[in-house]
């Protein structure tokens, strides 16, 4: 699987959470002599597929770039309970610091990448793809669409402007189906963009082919 490519807003939300933790300063840091030199790892606690490593490195970048980051595994890796992720050196205050922001974003990217990959081994051998959905974290869409991408998985709409999903209350406002997926077509002539479909019976799945769904929610 070839690397999927990082999120243009990476930057912005590792600035927003930086705020978000250490607004003004972070006083228990300052207890300590500014420039104390200190060396710090990241080891796993259990098997997972790792994901966020651009983002934790991006966390000290902002606080300090004196942080040195060696890796010992990079996104879309399989890793082992108690293995060595990452090497740091730097002043003590920064790795204080930027620790717990740096290692939500792992921990959460992780995640969402390891529980992708265990859908897709789960589908293995079929002719299914593992999609995902739009039911992100606040702020974190594209952070977490990418770990879905290095789990294995596939991006469906990264929001409401890049294809039409046609659900129940758009049905009930258009009159039906034919007439919700023939103002979609309509309105997105001249767009190369999906239309998707809702359905909860078989009638519906009939009238939504006959219509020209180019897919199906069920």
């Amino acid at each position: 699987m070839d690397k999927p490519l990082l999120p243009s807003d990476l930057v912005e939300s590792v600035k927003r959470a930086l705020a978000e933790d250490v607004g003004n300063g972070d006083l228990t840091a300052q207890l300590i002599a500014a420039d104390t030199p200190a060396n710090a790892q990241v080891i796993s606690r259990q098997p997972a597929i790792l994901c966020g490593a651009a983002w934790f490195e991006e966390v000290f970048k902002q606080l300090d770039s004196r942080v040195q980051i060696t890796w010992q595994a990079q996104d879309g890796q399989t890793i082992s309970p108690e293995q060595l992720l990452c090497n740091l050196t730097g002043p003590v205050r920064t790795l204080l610091t930027g620790e717990r922001t740096a290692l939500n974003f792992l921990q959460l990217l992780s995640g969402t990448a390891t529980q992708t990959q265990r859908y897709v081994k789960a589908i293995s051998g079929t002719h299914a793809q593992v999609l995902d959905t739009r039911k992100t974290l606040p702020g974190l869409r594209h952070a977490q669409k990418y770990a879905v991408r290095c789990g294995g998985g596939t991006n469906h709409r990264m929001g409401l402007y890049d294809a039409f999903l046609i659900k129940e209350n758009h049905i009930l406002a258009a009159g039906d189906i034919a007439h919700a997926i023939a103002a979609a077509r309509k309105q997105a002539a001249h767009l190369p963009v999906e239309v998707e479909v809702e359905v909860e019976t078989l009638e519906q799945v009939k009238e939504a082919l006959t219509a020209g769904a180019d897919s199906l929610l069920l």
